[in-house]
């Protein structure tokens, strides 16, 4: 059995677009579109619902919402009316957001982790129908309660990276939503951190670049990894071989990367043939990922015709 796989859409996308990849999508039955919610972009609730308003199966993710950026009881209300409008189909991702972004705002936590506890705490109460009072350090409610919880509710995933924050997740998500870059390395060792709290949903995306010759996907993708050196994030580090990247990245560049073993390519994401790709998102599944999304190129028409090979790696898990 594989994993439900699905398709990202990029920040940069214009809205309209999105109709047209929902549709897409579920006419060649994929499972999911996740769309991307990043300040100061097109925003995910709308998104979600004008995906959701234009199919009838396609499950679609909010990837992510950031938990300082709405009141926690607005964001319920959102998560809530989606989920009535499409019972079943939606599922939420709410994190940290960028820090430098929730600082423009006038938004930004002291401290993000315990924000971030709080804002699930309640959404997820919410959703369940509760009625919150809450008078904490981030998030004070009283006597709120939705008057439309949904019939189904969705389950309420953490985007988070680090130790800390994954440990919180454990504690207070139904799940993770674990960004691009991610191999299955990291996803194993990220639920490790989780502290086994049993049912567990994890969504991964991860990047995605097909060509008949693998070299030029890993051409093609050779500046993605060299930010990903440029700025290590915990999801690159826990590559197996990731000191050899960034050491090869440092002497010789990007032609550097581009002549790593193919091993070392498929533990950063659905780059290579469709084999390559169809074998990263089959690791990805054995280390404990129950979604995979595939973020394609941020351009529309490469997007477009990447919808053919989102359509392949499926087929391999049908």
């Amino acid at each position: 059995m594989g994993p439900q796989l699905g398709m990202c859409f990029d920040r940069t996308f214009p809205p309209a677009f999105v109709l047209e990849v929902a549709e897409q999508l579920e006419s060649r039955a994929i499972d999911q579109l996740w769309v991307i919610e990043d300040c100061f972009y097109t925003a995910g609730v709308s998104l979600a619902a004008a995906a959701l308003a234009r199919t009838d199966r396609l499950t679609v993710g909010l990837g992510i919402l950031p938990a300082v950026a709405r009141n926690p009881a607005i964001t319920a209300m959102e998560i809530a009316t989606l989920a009535r409008l499409a019972p079943g189909r939606i599922v939420a991702g709410i994190g940290h957001g960028v820090q430098e972004w929730m600082e423009q705002m006038g938004a930004r936590a002291p401290s993000p982790v315990a924000a971030l506890d709080e804002v699930l705490t309640a959404v997820r109460h919410l959703l369940r129908g509760d009625t919150v009072t809450r008078a904490g350090r981030h998030v004070t409610l009283r006597d709120v309660a939705l008057d439309q919880p949904p019939d189904v509710v969705p389950p309420v995933l953490a985007g988070v990276r680090g130790p800390v924050s994954l440990a919180m997740a454990g504690r207070r998500a139904d799940g993770l939503v674990i960004a691009e870059g991610a191999g299955p390395s990291y996803v194993r060792w990220a639920i490790d951190q989780t502290g086994d709290p049993g049912r567990f949903r994890v969504a991964v995306f991860t990047a995605l670049c097909i060509a008949d010759d693998a070299r030029d996907a890993h051409r093609t993708m050779a500046p993605f990894v060299a930010g990903l050196c440029a700025s290590p994030s915990p999801n690159i580090r826990a590559h197996p071989n990731f000191e050899q990247i960034r050491d090869r990245w440092q002497r010789r560049g990007e032609q550097g990367l581009v002549d790593m073993p193919a091993a070392w390519w498929r533990e950063l994401g659905a780059i290579g043939t469709v084999d390559d790709a169809v074998a990263h998102v089959g690791a990805l599944r054995d280390a404990g990922a129950d979604d995979v999304s595939l973020f394609p190129a941020p351009d529309v028409a490469v997007a477009r015709q990447q919808l053919d090979d989102v359509s392949h790696v499926a087929e391999a898990f049908r």
